[in-house]
């Protein structure tokens, strides 16, 4: 599988951020049954990413400090940044300060990302098991 199972279920949480924030042709569903259902797919992916990396990343208990959120809560939030970043690129113009402010928000949890992870693979930092 090219790019991994993180890759995918990363896809998967934006397409669901997609159809929760954009909608289809711009319009979005405001059903509380279609928001619970994407709300529980959302549920179940954040599981299922907390489990690979539960079962795939050696974790180092023992001096590390623990994180606030699992890796799957992180993913879920740089997707829905992603979602909103790239609405902002196709919906405002250049110069609008939300636009702006969009690609900054996505780029700082990108970063934090990037930092969790080499601080989890370094044993500076464990994940919550939950």
């Amino acid at each position: 599988m090219v790019g991994g199972p993180l890759l995918w279920f990363a896809r998967d949480l934006a397409v669901l951020h997609e159809k929760r924030i954009v909608g289809r042709g711009g319009f979005v569903d405001t059903d509380p049954v279609v928001m619970r259902e994407i709300d529980c797919r959302r549920a179940e992916l954040v599981l299922a990413i907390d489990d690979w990396v539960h079962r795939s990343v050696p974790q180092h208990r023992l001096g590390a400090t623990l994180h606030t959120e699992t890796i799957g809560a992180v993913i879920d939030r740089l997707a829905e940044s992603s979602v909103r970043a790239h609405h902002a690129l196709m919906t405002l113009a250049a110069q609008d300060e939300m636009l702006h402010c969009a690609w900054h928000h996505l780029a700082e949890l990108a970063d934090a990302y990037d930092d969790l992870v080499r601080d989890v693979i370094a044993g500076r930092r464990r994940l919550p098991e939950w």
